[in-house]
C-alpha cells in the first residue's frame, strides 16, 4: 500500500511507516499545494498530512485512489472534511498526543507575556540593560488573577488545572455548548468573558464558525491590563483588529503562537515590544511529535486495512 507523507517526521515515525508501507516522503518543508493534494489523491493508498495542506473541496474533484488522509495533528482546518467524506475517504486527527503539549506553550506565552520576558530579553541582547532598579519593567503578576478560556475541550481543561493547580487563578470559560468543569465557571457570553478575566487564551477549534471569533468587539470588551494568548489556530482571532488594539494601548499585551497567514507576521506585530511571537511551537518537543506521528500512524494502518481507524474525525 502507498502511503505519502506531507513532510518528514521524526526518524522512528518514518521508520515504522517504511516497515508497513510503500512510502514516499516530500523532501520540503512547505506545505501540498493544490496540484500535489490532487496527484496524492489519485496516486496513493492513504496520505498522512498535516497543517497548511491544501484539502480544500477543490482538492477532491478529480480520480481518487486514496481510502483516507491520517492527519498528522488535531487541528484538521487544513482538510474539507465534508468534502473528503463525499468522495469516500476516511479523515481522522491525533487528539489526546499533543494535549499537555499545547497547555504548556499556553502557560510559557501567558508567563513571558505577563511578565515582559521576550522584552528583557531583547533588552539584554543588545546590551541596553544597565541593572537592577525597584520599578524595571514592571509587568502583569500572574498568581491569583482571572484566567479566561476560550474552548474547553481537552486543551482549555489542560490549561485551566495549570492555572488553578500551579498559580491559584480563578478561571472562567465560553464554550459552544454548556459543560461541567470542576472548579470553573461557564460565561453566558465572550464578551463577557473578555470583561472579566486578566489574560484570555483562545483555545477552541478552528471552524468556519471560530473565525474571527475574537473580533474587535470581544477585544474591546477586554481590560486596558488584559493579555490575549492564541494557541489555537491564527484565524481564530482577527489579527487586524488585535493589531489595532495593542497599539493603541487598549490592551496589555498578547502572546501568540499561531497567525492568521502562516508563516506570514506583519510588520505591525513584529514591531510591538507587548506581544510574544513564538513559530508555532505548540506541540515541538521530540516525544510529543513522535506520539502525534504514531497515533497518525495507527490510524493510516486502519484505513489501508478497511478497519475503523482509532481517531476519526
Amino acid at each position: 500500500m502507498k502511503l505519502l507523507i506531507s513532510r518528514a517526521l521524526p526518524d522512528s515515525v518514518m521508520d515504522a511507516a517504511r516497515a508497513r508501507f510503500d512510502v514516499t516522503c516530500r523532501d520540503t518543508t512547505q506545505p501540498m499545494d493544490l496540484h500535489e493534494c490532487r496527484a496524492a489523491l489519485a496516486d496513493s493508498d492513504v496520505i498522512l498530512p498535516t497543517l497548511g495542506d491544501a484539502f480544500g473541496a477543490d482538492a477532491f474533484g478529480g480520480a481518487i485512489r486514496a481510502k483516507g488522509l491520517a492527519n498528522f495533528g488535531v487541528g484538521y482546518n487544513h482538510i474539507d472534511v465534508d468534502a473528503a467524506r463525499a468522495a469516500g475517504l476516511v479523515v481522522t486527527n491525533t487528539p489526546g498526543a499533543v494535549t499537555d503539549a499545547t497547555a504548556d506553550t499556553a502557560m510559557t506565552l501567558i508567563l513571558m507575556a505577563a511578565r515582559r520576558a521576550g522584552e528583557g530579553e531583547r533588552m539584554v541582547r543588545a546590551g541596553k540593560w544597565t541593572g537592577w532598579h525597584p520599578v524595571q519593567m514592571l509587568g502583569l503578576h500572574v498568581t491569583g488573577k482571572t484566567i479566561g478560556i476560550v474552548g474547553m475541550g481537552r486543551i482549555g481543561q489542560a490549561i485551566a488545572r495549570r492555572c488553578a493547580a500551579g498559580f491559584g487563578m480563578d478561571v472562567v470559560f465560553w464554550n459552544r455548548s454548556p459543560k461541567a468543569v470542576d472548579g470553573a465557571r461557564q460565561m453566558d457570553s465572550l464578551v463577557e468573558l473578555c470583561a472579566a478575566a486578566d489574560i484570555v487564551v483562545m483555545a477552541v477549534a478552528a471552524t468556519p464558525q471560530t473565525r474571527h471569533l475574537m473580533s474587535a468587539d470581544t477585544l474591546a470588551a477586554m481590560r486596558p491590563h488584559a493579555i490575549l494568548v492564541n494557541i489555537a489556530r491564527g484565524d481564530v482571532v482577527d489579527e487586524g483588529a488585535l493589531i489595532d488594539a495593542l497599539t493603541a494601548g487598549r490592551i496589555g499585551g498578547a502572546g501568540l503562537d499561531v497567525y492568521e497567514h502562516e508563516p506570514h507576521v506583519p510588520d505591525a506585530l513584529r514591531a510591538l515590544e507587548t506581544v510574544v511571537l513564538l513559530p508555532h511551537l505548540g506541540t515541538a518537543a521530540l516525544e510529543v511529535r513522535e506520539d502525534m506521528g504514531s497515533m497518525a500512524l495507527d490510524n493510516a494502518i486502519a484505513i489501508a486495512e478497511g478497519r475503523e481507524p482509532p481517531n476519526p474525525v
